[in-house]
Protein backbone atom coordinates (compact mmCIF):
# COMPACT_ATOMS: atom_id res chain seq x y z
CA UNK A 1 0.00 0.00 0.00
CA UNK A 2 1.30 3.56 -1.12
CA UNK A 3 2.32 5.61 2.10
CA UNK A 4 0.47 8.63 2.38
CA UNK A 5 3.01 12.11 2.43
CA UNK A 6 2.70 14.15 5.88
CA UNK A 7 1.70 17.52 3.67
CA UNK A 8 -1.22 15.29 2.37
CA UNK A 9 -2.11 13.88 5.32
CA UNK A 10 -1.75 17.30 6.90
CA UNK A 11 -3.75 19.17 4.37
CA UNK A 12 -6.71 16.56 4.75
CA UNK A 13 -6.77 17.80 8.55
CA UNK A 14 -8.13 21.22 7.14
CA UNK A 15 -11.05 19.94 5.56
CA UNK A 16 -14.23 19.43 7.32
CA UNK A 17 -16.10 16.87 4.50
CA UNK A 18 -19.80 17.70 6.26
CA UNK A 19 -19.21 21.16 5.19
CA UNK A 20 -20.11 23.29 2.04
CA UNK A 21 -17.39 26.39 2.20
CA UNK A 22 -18.11 29.51 1.07
CA UNK A 23 -15.39 30.64 -1.53
CA UNK A 24 -13.57 32.83 0.54
CA UNK A 25 -13.53 29.94 2.95
CA UNK A 26 -12.25 27.68 0.81
CA UNK A 27 -9.37 29.68 -1.04
CA UNK A 28 -7.58 30.64 2.37
CA UNK A 29 -7.76 27.01 3.41
CA UNK A 30 -6.07 25.98 0.27
CA UNK A 31 -3.50 29.22 0.04
CA UNK A 32 -2.56 28.12 4.23
CA UNK A 33 -1.90 24.78 3.09
CA UNK A 34 1.29 23.05 2.77
CA UNK A 35 2.88 22.86 -1.17
CA UNK A 36 4.77 21.10 -3.33
CA UNK A 37 8.16 23.32 -4.74
CA UNK A 38 5.92 24.40 -7.94
CA UNK A 39 3.15 26.74 -8.43
CA UNK A 40 -0.16 25.28 -8.32
CA UNK A 41 -3.16 25.09 -10.62
CA UNK A 42 -6.64 26.06 -9.06
CA UNK A 43 -9.16 23.39 -10.25
CA UNK A 44 -12.49 23.66 -10.28
CA UNK A 45 -14.82 20.91 -10.72
CA UNK A 46 -18.91 21.21 -11.10
CA UNK A 47 -21.47 18.20 -11.60
CA UNK A 48 -24.11 19.10 -13.90
CA UNK A 49 -27.91 18.04 -14.06
CA UNK A 50 -27.72 17.22 -17.47
CA UNK A 51 -27.51 13.96 -19.81
CA UNK A 52 -24.45 15.45 -22.26
CA UNK A 53 -25.49 12.36 -24.81
CA UNK A 54 -28.85 14.69 -25.58
CA UNK A 55 -28.13 17.68 -28.39
CA UNK A 56 -30.23 20.45 -26.39
CA UNK A 57 -28.67 19.45 -23.20
CA UNK A 58 -24.73 20.29 -24.24
CA UNK A 59 -23.29 22.71 -22.21
CA UNK A 60 -20.14 24.02 -23.92
CA UNK A 61 -18.44 27.73 -24.56
CA UNK A 62 -15.58 30.12 -23.49
CA UNK A 63 -15.19 32.75 -20.76
CA UNK A 64 -11.97 35.30 -20.13
CA UNK A 65 -11.29 34.96 -16.51
CA UNK A 66 -10.85 38.60 -14.59
CA UNK A 67 -7.41 37.46 -13.44
CA UNK A 68 -6.51 35.04 -16.88
CA UNK A 69 -5.05 31.30 -15.74
CA UNK A 70 -1.23 32.65 -15.15
CA UNK A 71 0.04 30.52 -18.33
CA UNK A 72 1.49 31.60 -21.38
CA UNK A 73 -0.01 29.29 -24.42
CA UNK A 74 1.68 29.15 -27.54
CA UNK A 75 -1.16 29.86 -30.56
CA UNK A 76 -0.70 28.56 -34.02
CA UNK A 77 -2.58 30.06 -36.54
CA UNK A 78 -3.92 28.89 -40.04
CA UNK A 79 -5.26 31.64 -42.57
CA UNK A 80 -4.43 32.49 -45.81
CA UNK A 81 -2.71 36.17 -47.29
CA UNK A 82 -2.95 39.08 -45.58
CA UNK A 83 -4.43 37.32 -42.19
CA UNK A 84 -0.79 35.42 -41.56
CA UNK A 85 0.63 38.83 -40.97
CA UNK A 86 -2.12 39.82 -38.74
CA UNK A 87 -2.03 37.29 -36.87
CA UNK A 88 2.03 37.24 -36.61
CA UNK A 89 1.41 41.13 -35.71
CA UNK A 90 -1.36 39.93 -32.75
CA UNK A 91 1.56 38.02 -30.94
CA UNK A 92 0.84 34.49 -32.81
CA UNK A 93 3.68 31.91 -31.94
CA UNK A 94 3.08 30.36 -35.67
CA UNK A 95 1.11 31.36 -38.76
CA UNK A 96 0.92 30.36 -42.14
CA UNK A 97 -1.55 28.00 -44.59
CA UNK A 98 -0.27 24.89 -46.11
CA UNK A 99 2.80 25.10 -44.85
CA UNK A 100 1.34 24.65 -40.93
CA UNK A 101 -0.72 22.24 -42.42
CA UNK A 102 2.03 20.05 -43.79
CA UNK A 103 3.70 20.12 -40.70
CA UNK A 104 0.86 18.97 -38.14
CA UNK A 105 0.08 16.18 -40.32
CA UNK A 106 4.02 15.19 -40.41
CA UNK A 107 4.17 15.30 -36.79
CA UNK A 108 4.45 18.79 -35.23
CA UNK A 109 2.74 19.54 -32.47
CA UNK A 110 4.36 22.56 -30.72
CA UNK A 111 1.38 24.87 -29.63
CA UNK A 112 -1.11 24.80 -27.39
CA UNK A 113 -4.20 26.35 -29.18
CA UNK A 114 -4.95 26.13 -33.24
CA UNK A 115 -7.16 29.52 -34.30
CA UNK A 116 -8.10 29.38 -37.68
CA UNK A 117 -10.18 31.62 -40.26
CA UNK A 118 -13.41 29.96 -41.72
CA UNK A 119 -12.18 29.79 -45.29
CA UNK A 120 -9.19 27.57 -44.56
CA UNK A 121 -11.45 25.28 -42.29
CA UNK A 122 -12.26 22.40 -45.57
CA UNK A 123 -8.47 21.97 -45.40
CA UNK A 124 -8.19 22.29 -41.42
CA UNK A 125 -10.51 19.36 -41.13
CA UNK A 126 -8.29 16.76 -42.54
CA UNK A 127 -6.47 17.00 -39.66
CA UNK A 128 -9.09 16.46 -37.77
CA UNK A 129 -7.77 12.76 -36.39
CA UNK A 130 -4.66 14.97 -35.39
CA UNK A 131 -6.01 17.64 -33.55
CA UNK A 132 -9.29 16.08 -32.44
CA UNK A 133 -7.74 13.78 -30.31
CA UNK A 134 -5.46 16.66 -28.12
CA UNK A 135 -8.98 18.75 -28.06
CA UNK A 136 -7.03 21.07 -30.48
CA UNK A 137 -9.28 21.12 -33.34
CA UNK A 138 -10.58 24.89 -33.98
CA UNK A 139 -14.52 24.94 -33.65
CA UNK A 140 -16.63 28.38 -33.78
CA UNK A 141 -18.19 27.65 -30.41
CA UNK A 142 -14.55 27.57 -28.80
CA UNK A 143 -14.16 30.96 -30.23
CA UNK A 144 -10.76 29.38 -32.72
CA UNK A 145 -12.74 29.81 -35.93
CA UNK A 146 -12.76 33.65 -36.50
CA UNK A 147 -12.64 35.65 -39.36
CA UNK A 148 -11.05 38.39 -36.71
CA UNK A 149 -7.70 36.67 -36.27
CA UNK A 150 -6.25 39.36 -34.21
CA UNK A 151 -9.42 39.45 -31.72
CA UNK A 152 -9.44 35.65 -31.05
CA UNK A 153 -5.45 35.73 -30.39
CA UNK A 154 -6.18 38.41 -27.77
CA UNK A 155 -8.87 36.58 -26.18
CA UNK A 156 -6.50 33.66 -25.50
CA UNK A 157 -3.58 35.60 -24.37
CA UNK A 158 -6.07 37.61 -22.34
CA UNK A 159 -6.59 33.96 -20.62
CA UNK A 160 -9.85 32.90 -22.63
CA UNK A 161 -10.80 29.00 -21.18
CA UNK A 162 -12.64 26.43 -23.15
CA UNK A 163 -15.55 24.89 -21.07
CA UNK A 164 -17.49 21.47 -22.03
CA UNK A 165 -19.48 19.48 -19.67
CA UNK A 166 -17.99 15.76 -20.19
CA UNK A 167 -19.98 11.98 -20.11
CA UNK A 168 -20.03 12.19 -16.44
CA UNK A 169 -21.99 15.57 -16.20
CA UNK A 170 -18.88 17.35 -14.90
CA UNK A 171 -17.27 20.66 -15.88
CA UNK A 172 -13.27 20.63 -14.91
CA UNK A 173 -11.46 23.87 -15.48
CA UNK A 174 -8.34 25.48 -14.39
CA UNK A 175 -8.80 28.38 -13.24
CA UNK A 176 -5.33 30.63 -12.13
CA UNK A 177 -2.85 29.58 -10.05
CA UNK A 178 -2.47 29.99 -6.05
CA UNK A 179 0.37 32.39 -6.11
CA UNK A 180 -2.64 34.72 -7.71
CA UNK A 181 -3.22 35.56 -3.95
CA UNK A 182 -6.54 34.95 -2.44
CA UNK A 183 -8.28 37.83 -3.87
CA UNK A 184 -7.56 37.09 -7.59
CA UNK A 185 -8.58 33.37 -7.42
CA UNK A 186 -11.56 34.21 -5.36
CA UNK A 187 -12.78 36.44 -8.24
CA UNK A 188 -11.61 33.93 -10.89
CA UNK A 189 -13.38 30.73 -8.72
CA UNK A 190 -17.20 33.09 -8.62
CA UNK A 191 -16.89 34.45 -12.23
CA UNK A 192 -16.45 30.53 -13.76
CA UNK A 193 -19.02 28.99 -11.92
CA UNK A 194 -21.53 32.10 -12.89
CA UNK A 195 -20.42 31.75 -16.30
CA UNK A 196 -21.64 27.74 -16.10
CA UNK A 197 -24.71 29.05 -13.88
CA UNK A 198 -25.81 31.19 -17.02
CA UNK A 199 -25.02 28.42 -19.67
CA UNK A 200 -28.14 26.52 -18.24
CA UNK A 201 -29.20 24.42 -21.50
CA UNK A 202 -32.63 24.69 -22.52
CA UNK A 203 -33.09 21.16 -22.17
CA UNK A 204 -32.16 20.92 -18.47
CA UNK A 205 -34.56 19.92 -16.41
CA UNK A 206 -34.76 19.86 -12.45
CA UNK A 207 -31.65 21.34 -10.57
CA UNK A 208 -28.84 22.49 -12.67
CA UNK A 209 -25.78 23.33 -10.83
CA UNK A 210 -25.67 19.93 -8.03
CA UNK A 211 -22.35 20.23 -6.58
CA UNK A 212 -19.42 22.35 -6.89
CA UNK A 213 -15.52 21.70 -5.38
CA UNK A 214 -11.92 23.15 -5.66
CA UNK A 215 -8.73 22.10 -5.00
CA UNK A 216 -5.02 22.90 -6.05
CA UNK A 217 -2.76 20.61 -8.01
CA UNK A 218 -1.61 18.52 -4.60
CA UNK A 219 -3.75 20.17 -2.51
CA UNK A 220 -6.91 19.05 -1.01
CA UNK A 221 -10.41 19.37 -2.39
CA UNK A 222 -13.48 21.15 -1.04
CA UNK A 223 -17.15 21.35 -1.47
CA UNK A 224 -18.53 24.78 -1.89
CA UNK A 225 -22.10 25.95 -1.06
CA UNK A 226 -23.96 26.85 -4.10
CA UNK A 227 -26.28 29.65 -2.46
CA UNK A 228 -23.31 32.29 -2.67
CA UNK A 229 -23.96 32.25 -6.64
CA UNK A 230 -25.69 35.02 -8.37
CA UNK A 231 -28.09 33.23 -10.57
CA UNK A 232 -28.31 29.98 -8.10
Amino acid sequence: MRKESKRHSANQKLVDRSKRYTVAEAVSILDSAAKPKFDETVDVSIRLGVNPKKADQQVRGTMVLPHGVGKSKRICVIAKGEQIQEAQNAGADFAGYEDIIERIQGGWMDFDVVIATPDVMRDVGKLGKILGTKGLMPNPKAGTVSQNIGQAIKEVKAGRIEYRVNNEGLVNMGVGRISFGQEKVMENVKFAVETILRARPAGAKGQYMKAVSISTTMGPGLKLDLSQFAGK
